[in-house]
Formats: structure tokens, C-alpha cells, sequence
């Protein structure tokens, strides 16, 4: 090795010894006849003193240059004790110096507070620099620590880790997929897998009956701060269990990744909500729950309402709802004009509100409200004066996903005024169990799987697939965490001929396109396949909640940006006329 410390390693203990130190200058002082540079390495920062004999050498050293230095510790002069640091106390008397690489000055400064405010395609772009910042090594750090926790753990449970391949076959009715074209077979392609679904039930049949593995992931979808294009999944199946022993093996998990990460006790059970709760109360499956404004549904206070826009949706079988924003009646109306921005993008024709100030209620719509509706909206959102109220009408569904967003971000609007304090070391973990098993889409006339078309219905509700299937409940749970899915699973269908009719029944699959996507899978369900179940646990989103961080881009050591795009290393990027016509492909340009 050519050192024999790290230079976050050196203690008191160290006094007289010689030591070999190897990293990159942090920092170079120039003091006279005497040169200090701060070398750092991945584990900390050690305070090197070139003296006559090597400071010639020693001021061609720029920050970002790797050197090698040898040389005794010795106690820092009181003057110049840094208590900021572990080996504060101490510095190296150089007496030989190694110059490995010197760097140019680089594009941004390599500072957490320099490099946070920075265009984040410049610290794409340099990402090799972006990493050596502290905060970027912490997250690795913490992602390293967390992935051997969630090892450690399964492996304790009798676990294996199985791999599954990431050539998959197509099966097009989920999110799109990544293509490769296969040069053995012209014309016939393989899928990147979006996830090892299909392989994990088949581990299921072939007796493996505990699975795991952190498995690479592939999706062609636009990007956002919670989601890649490749992404990793802790991926967990498991035979003859049912949705508690779920509960309580991720739990364990859970529980013990954030002690060995955080050192910090999570209490269990988690509690558990079902979907049609969450949606009423939060207006999405899953709430942040670490603050209070709940939404109230008004649909039977305005059933007879002389205001007419809520009256005729409550005829239309749609939902009033409202929820009381405490304290933000100082909204300036530039504020208010971008959350009726962001309720038109869900749907909105605008965003009704009431302000609650000087004793009164201010508000376009007031005057159409009875003395009734008033004490009823007054009795169940606790109205006082400084807060807001905000409504949406609207068919259910949407009433909630409207409501559930302005309630995110009228959040955000009183933290910024100081009146809402929301803990980033609060850890509010949930599960939302009691989905449908079938959603129905009235444009196509048909149903199709909430989670996917593998998740076995609620024992008692399974009759109901041949006359309601919109009232199914299905045996599928989401792990939410601080208002993030951080994973979502189900007990599986495990019966061939349930399996049959949710395809061909329900959701009305051709038996062609059945036996041409499943086929296999349905023959190996024919040889005995045992009741499982299991979950995917998002890796990166996880690791960025314990890194107290809301871009999974900050986990992930190379990723890509919104645009789909590596602008380190340059890709995507054409290929050659040699390699398509290998691939017997020719492309076609789209025109502008």
C-alpha cells in the first residue's frame, strides 16, 4: 500500500510516529517559509507541514492534486488547533513528497455549499468532481450502508439472493419498456426488465420460497426527482406467507436499516390506513402524515346549496371537499394564482377558497353559502381567523388528487412563513392496504389492474369478479414514509384457474396474447405452485430519505438527468451504419 493511515485515522496515540499519507490537496497555505496543505482522502482531512527542504516541491501543489506525503505527527501549535476536526490536533511534518497527478483548477469549487450552487448539469457533466464533495461521499456512504443492512437482515431470515435476468421478453401492457434487438434472431427483440415480477413467482413454483435480491430495474418514462430510467429494487418474494407476515418481515428490515444508518429506533408495528381512508383524508395513497389539515367531505352539507357549481356535482354523484390551511390567510395572490395553476393541471376549473379575516369571511362565493353550510364548514374545519379554506368539486377521485395537492403545497407555504414546522428527522411509515383490485376506464370501456394483473383478490370479495369487479379488494400494500411510496406488493394469484379468468374475464386479454406473455408462467402455476406474496422496495428513494435529501439523482453515483441524458459520459449517442445493419435495423428521423 503506499500509505499506512487513512488521514482521518490519526489520533494522540499516533505522537512521534512516522506515518505515510496518500489523497488529494484540499487546500494549500502559503505561510512564509513554511507551506500547510490539508490532504483529504474518503475518510477524512490531515494537516501536512512542508518545510524548507520541501517547499520548493511542495508550491507546485494545487487544490484537487494527489499526492503521496511520509512523515512524523506532531502536535499542531495551540494557536493553530483545529476543533472542527477529528485529527485537529494534529499534522504531519513532511519529510518526503510524492506528486502522483497535478490537477487543473476545477469548474466549480468542490464545497458542499460551492457545489450546491452550481447548475446541476455542470455537476453532472463532472460528476467524477461532484462526487468528492463530503455530502456526495456521505450519501454513498450511507447507500453502501444501508444495501448491507438489507443483505444482513435477509440473509438472517433464510433468505437467498437469487439474480434474474435482465434480457426479458416484452410484455407491453405496463410501463414502456427499453427494447434490444436481438442480432441472432433478426427482427425479434428482448425487453429490459422493468422488474423481476414474473421471475420471483417462478422462483415461488421451484421451491426456492425465500427470495431476495437488489436488482437493477429498467423504464422508459419521463423523468422527475423521485425516478430514473434504470433504477434498483429491494425485491422480496416469499411462499406460505400471508399480508401481516409481510407487514412484519419489512418492518424487521426497516427497523434495522435505520439503526445501523441512523442509529435511530423505529417503533413498530407501522400503522396501517386503508386506500379509500387515505384518499378522503389526504386526497392521495400516500400521505405525509407528519402534519395535520386534513380534508372534510362536504358533499351532503351542499346536496341542496344555493351555490350551484357545488350543488350540480353533488347531483352528478361527484364530492365536495375542503380542508382548512391554519394560519395561511396572508396567501398573497400571486401564491394563490400558482396553486390555481397547479389545480388546473389536475383537472380544475379553478380553485375556490374563503379567507377568514377581521372577524368575517372573505370570498366570492360567501354569498351564496347558507347560515348552515357556514356552522357546518365552521363545526368540522375548526375555522378561526388567519386561516384559508380551499374547495374542490368535483368526481371523487379527482376532488381528492386536487385537494391532496394544494395540501402539499399550501404545506410548503406556511413552513416558509415559519408557521408549520415539518421534522425532516420525523419518520412517519405507514402502510395503505385495502386497494381495488380494478380500476375502469371509461374511455376504453374496460378494466385493468390497479398494481398488476398477478395481485390475488381479498378471499371474501373473489365472487365478486364475475358481477362487480370494481368492488374487489385486493390483497396489494403500499410502505409509505413522510408522504413518499417507498415499495408496494401483493399476495399473489397462485391459482391457475383465478389467474385464467382475471386475464381473460376481467380484463378481457385475448387468449393469444395470454398464452404469448404468460403462457409459461400459467403452465408452471399447473405443478404446484405454493400461496406467496411479496414487495419491491424502492433502494434510491429510500437512501435519499435517509440522506435527508429529495432528488434520487443525490443517491445514485452516475445518473441520468431529466432529459434522459449522461452528460458525463455522453450519451445516448448514434451508432454506426455497421452495427445496425447488424442488428438488421435502419432508423428513421423524425421530421420536425
Amino acid at each position: 500500500m503506499l500509505r499506512t493511515h487513512h488521514c482521518g485515522q490519526l489520533t494522540k496515540s499516533n505522537l512521534g510516529a512516522t506515518v505515510s499519507l496518500a489523497g488529494w490537496v484540499d487546500s494549500v497555505r502559503d505561510h512564509g517559509g513554511i507551506i500547510f496543505v490539508d490532504l483529504r482522502d474518503r475518510e477524512g482531512v490531515t494537516q501536512v507541514k512542508f518545510d524548507s527542504a520541501l517547499r520548493a516541491q511542495a508550491a507546485q501543489l494545487k487544490d484537487e492534486s494527489v499526492i503521496g506525503i511520509t512523515g512524523k505527527v506532531e502536535n499542531r501549535p495551540e494557536a493553530m488547533v483545529n476543533k472542527n476536526l477529528p485529527t485537529g490536533e494534529l499534522e504531519i511534518d513532511a519529510t518526503e513528497l510524492i506528486i502522483h497527478n497535478l490537477s487543473e483548477t476545477p469548474p466549480f469549487p468542490l464545497t458542499d455549499a460551492g457545489g450546491d450552487k452550481v447548475n446541476e448539469d455542470l455537476r453532472l457533466t463532472y460528476r467524477y468532481l461532484d462526487l468528492r464533495r463530503p455530502k456526495m461521499r456521505k450519501n454513498l456512504a450511507v447507500r453502501h450502508r444501508a444495501t448491507k443492512s438489507v443483505r444482513d437482515y435477509f440473509d438472517s431470515q433464510g433468505f437467498y439472493e437469487v439474480e434474474t435476468p435482465a434480457l426479458f421478453k416484452s410484455t407491453p401492457e405496463g410501463a414502456r419498456e427499453y427494447l434490444v434487438p436481438s442480432r441472432i434472431h433478426p427482427g425479434e427483440f428482448y425487453a429490459l426488465s422493468q422488474s423481476p415480477q414474473q421471475f420471483k413467482q417462478i422462483l415461488m413454483v421451484a421451491g426456492v420460497e425465500k427470495y431476495f435480491q437488489i436488482a437493477r430495474c429498467f423504464r422508459d418514462e419521463d423523468l422527475r426527482a423521485d425516478r430514473q430510467m434504470e433504477f434498483t429494487q429491494i425485491d422480496v418474494e416469499v411462499s406460505f406467507i400471508d399480508r401481516e407476515g409481510i407487514y412484519t418481515l419489512f418492518e424487521g428490515m426497516l427497523k434495522k436499516v435505520w439503526k445501523d444508518v441512523l442509529n435511530h429506533d423505529l417503533p413498530t408495528p407501522f400503522p396501517r390506513m386503508a386506500y379509500k381512508d387515505a384518499m378522503n383524508r389526504y386526497g392521495v395513497d400516500k400521505p405525509d402524515t407528519r402534519f395535520a389539515m386534513e380534508i372534510a367531505d362536504f358533499s351532503e352539507t351542499f346536496k341542496t346549496s344555493g351555490f350551484k357549481v357545488f350543488q350540480s356535482t353533488v347531483a352528478a354523484h361527484g364530492s365536495v371537499k375542503a380542508f382548512n390551511a391554519k394560519g395561511l390567510a396572508d396567501v398573497t395572490q400571486g401564491e394563490i394564482g400558482a396553486l390555481e395553476d397547479i389545480a388546473k393541471t389536475l383537472g380544475a376549473k379553478g380553485l375556490a377558497y374563503i379567507k377568514a379575516e377581521a372577524g368575517g369571511w372573505k370570498s366570492p362565493i360567501v354569498k351564496f353559502f347558507s347560515e348552515a353550510e357556514k356552522a357546518e364548514l365552521t363545526k368540522k374545519l375548526n375555522i378561526e381567523d388567519g386561516d384559508i379554506v380551499f374547495f374542490a368539486a368535483a368526481p371523487w377521485e379527482r376532488a381528492c388528487a386536487i385537494l391532496g395537492r394544494i395540501r402539499l403545497e399550501a404545506a410548503q407555504l406556511l413552513v416558509k412563513r415559519g408557521k408549520l414546522s415539518i421534522p425532516a428527522d420525523q419518520w412517519n411509515f405507514l402502510w395503505v392496504v385495502d386497494f381495488p383490485l380494478m380500476s375502469y376506464d371509461e374511455e376504453k370501456g374496460s378494466y385493468a389492474a390497479t398494481h398488476h394483473p398477478f395481485t390475488a383478490p381479498v378471499t371474501e370479495d373473489t365472487a365478486l369478479l364475475d358481477t362487480d369487479p370494481k368492488a374487489v379488494r385486493g390483497q396489494h400494500y403500499d410502505c409509505v414514509l413522510n408522504g413518499m411510496e417507498l415499495g408496494g406488493g401483493s399476495i399473489r394469484i397462485h391459482q391457475p384457474a383465478v389467474q385464467e379468468k382475471v386475464f381473460k374475464d376481467v380484463l378481457k386479454i385475448p387468449a393469444e396474447t395470454v398464452e404469448s406473455r404468460f403462457g409459461y408462467m400459467l403452465k408452471a402455476f399447473k405443478y404446484g405452485a405454493p400461496p406467496h406474496g411479496g414487495i419491491a422496495f424502492g433502494l434510491d428513494r429510500m437512501c435519499a430519505l435517509l440522506c435527508g435529501t429529495t432528488s434520487i439523482r443525490d443517491v445514485i453515483a452516475f445518473p441520468k438527468t431529466q432529459k434522459a441524458q449522461d452528460l458525463m459520459a455522453q450519451s445516448p449517442t448514434p451508432v454506426t451504419a455497421k452495427q445496425l445493419k447488424e442488428l438488421h435495423i435502419q432508423t428513421v428521423i423524425p421530421q420536425a
